[in-house]
């Protein structure tokens, strides 16, 4: 049986979080000041970002500290709206991974924020000339004194922040139900959930271990054999949505899985 520690579990989660925007200066980095492109396709007509229901990441969506500062993540049931300063990100960090594991694109209107759920959407208004766009967040920052969002540079261009460096902002949570059938979940999420929660080297005990399990938890449990070796994952799922997984990881982890983790798969669209 392998189950992977808490240790590495965090040391991953944290990895993750530090990739975002404003996080770190690592020499992983080709540029050492971020700045605009010298040239780039023009930004003016982009259009905003289609808000729609998305299940929570599975990285960058933990409370953490940086610098002494503790920050909790914000419900995303819960009414928010922000103002402050946004600044700007673009070439330095474009192609490197965010905070919550996608891979940044200036030329997409994605944003940071320090608290909120990762992605959700938000509508930011530039309150010095009234231009307002809504941008998809996935990131993590600015870390900077009396900035409360990190726009790309599209949505920097179409909020006229690139030119100023910053601007003042007000920023609002849109909230988006869960789909309420399996065809609208299915479009909205291409990901399935899983809980691990052991590896068997015996194929037959997977499968009796999983018959168990079935009744004991009144999920659905999943034997997968792994590609590189002859080890069989003991799972329950799969699940549309990432809640509904962390419910059952927590179940897991109370009964006899205290390691037990949530990890995902990318669906076969039909």
């Amino acid at each position: 049986m392998h189950t992977v520690s808490k240790s590495l579990a965090f040391s991953l989660s944290v990895t993750l979080l530090m990739a975002g925007c404003s996080t770190t200066h690592s020499d992983r980095y080709q540029i050492k000041d971020d700045h605009a492109p010298e040239s780039s396709p023009t930004l003016d007509h982009i259009e905003d970002a289609q808000p729609r229901y998305e299940p929570k990441s599975l990285a960058g969506n933990k409370d953490y500290t940086l610098r002494g500062q503790a920050y909790a993540i914000v419900p995303a049931e819960q009414p928010f709206s922000e103002e402050g300063l946004a600044s700007w990100y673009g070439k330095k960090f474009h192609g490197h991974k965010t905070s919550n594991g996608e891979i940044y694109d200036m030329y997409s209107m994605t944003a940071a924020h320090k608290t909120l759920p990762l992605p959700s959407y938000v509508r930011v208004t530039n309150t010095s000339n009234g231009k307002s766009a809504i941008v998809r967040v996935n990131d993590r920052g600015p870390f900077h004194e009396g900035r409360i969002i990190d726009l790309s540079m599209a949505a920097a261009t179409k909020l006229d922040v690139v030119g100023h460096g910053t601007a003042p902002v007000k920023i609002e949570l849109l909230q988006m139900p869960k789909p309420d059938s399996t065809a609208e979940w299915q479009s909205a999420n291409p990901k399935w959930f899983f809980v691990q929660l052991a590896a068997f080297s015996d194929l037959n005990k997977a499968q009796l271990a999983a018959q168990k399990l079935k009744s004991e938890f009144n999920t659905q449990v999943d034997v997968k054999k792994a590609e590189s070796a002859a080890v069989y994952r003991l799972r329950l799922g799969p699940y549309l949505d990432s809640g509904e997984a962390e419910i059952q990881r927590n179940k897991a982890r109370a009964s006899q899985f205290p390691e037990a983790f949530v990890v995902s798969e990318q669906r076969e669209l039909n």
